[in-house]
C-alpha cells in the first residue's frame, strides 16, 4: 500500500473493513494502474468476491500456467450495471449495449482484452454462423469468444461454443497463438449442470452469469420514484382499454 497514492490509501481505509481485502485491491491497483475512480468502482462492484469464480474446464484443457491465468481473469457474475435492459431482453440487445459501452465493458472484463469484432461471420459447411463478440487477450495470447445468452444456461450452449472454438482456431489462430477460449455469459446458471456440460469437452470453456442493476446507480432518494418498464407498459395498456 505504500506504493499507492495517498488518495488510493484513504479510499481503501474508508471503503474496506478487512485488511486482507485492502491488500488485495492495493495489489490489483498497482498491477493494472487503476486510477482512484476505477479503484472505487471495482470496490463498489465487489470484484474480490467475483474474480476467478466462473465454472470452467480450464485445468483439463489448458497447460497449468495458462489455466491459472485464464481462470483468474474470469468473474462470476459479471456486472453490467451500465446497461438499461428489460426483463425480456434478447442477446442482440445485450450485445449492442455492450458494444455501445465498450469502454465500460472492457473495464469489467479486465486488463488485456482487445475487441476484434462483433457478429463475426463464420461460414462452415455452406451455412452462416455469427460469433456474438470476439476478443484477443494480450497476456494469454489467444482469442476469446463470448456467447451471450439472455436466459438460463443449457448444456446445448456448451456444445455450440465447442463448435465455435474449433472454427476460430481453424480460421483465425496464427502461429504462436494459444488455443482459443470460450466464455458463455448467461442470465443465470445451475452450477452442477454447467460443470457436467463442460467436463468432457476438449476446448477450454467457461460459464458465468451476468447481472444488470441500473437502479443501483441512482441516488437513494430517487429509487422507487422512477417507474419500471413493466409499470409503464401496464399503464399504457390500461390507458388504451
Amino acid at each position: 500500500m505504500a506504493s499507492l497514492p495517498w488518495g488510493h490509501n484513504l479510499l481503501l481505509l474508508h471503503k474496506l473493513d478487512q485488511p486482507a481485502d485492502r491488500l488485495w485491491y492495493a495489489a490489483k491497483a498497482l498491477e493494472h494502474g487503476w486510477s482512484r475512480n476505477v479503484l472505487e468502482l471495482q470496490i463498489a462492484a465487489g470484484l474480490h468476491r467475483r474474480q476467478g469464480r466462473a465454472v470452467t474446464n480450464f485445468k483439463a484443457t489448458l497447460p497449468p500456467a495458462q489455466s491459472d491465468l485464464a481462470q483468474g481473469l474470469t468473474k462470476d457474475p459479471y456486472r453490467f450495471d451500465f446497461l438499461a435492459l428489460r426483463d425480456d431482453i434478447n442477446e442482440r440487445a445485450v450485445e449492442e449495449g455492450l458494444v455501445a459501452q465498450v469502454e465500460k465493458f472492457l473495464l469489467e472484463l479486465g486488463a488485456g482484452f482487445a475487441l476484434v469484432g462483433r457478429r463475426v461471420h463464420l461460414e462452415v459447411g455452406e451455412k452462416d454462423f455469427y460469433l456474438d463478440l470476439l476478443f484477443y487477450h494480450l497476456k494469454l495470447r489467444c482469442f476469446l469468444v463470448i456467447d451471450l445468452k439472455s436466459r438460463e444456461f443449457t448444456p446445448e450452449a456448451a456444445g455450440k461454443m465447442n463448435f465455435y472454438l474449433s472454427a476460430v482456431d481453424d480460421r483465425f489462430r496464427q502461429g504462436g497463438d494459444q488455443p482459443s477460449i470460450g466464455l458463455i455469459l448467461c442470465r443465470s446458471k445451475n452450477r452442477m449442470i454447467a460443470e457436467y456440460a463442460l467436463r468432457d469437452l476438449r476446448k477450454p470453456i467457461g460459464v458465468s452469469g451476468y447481472i444488470t442493476r441500473l437502479v443501483d446507480s441512482l441516488p437513494t432518494k430517487f429509487k422507487g420514484a422512477i417507474p419500471s418498464v413493466k409499470d409503464l407498459e401496464q399503464g399504457l395498456a390500461n390507458k388504451n382499454r
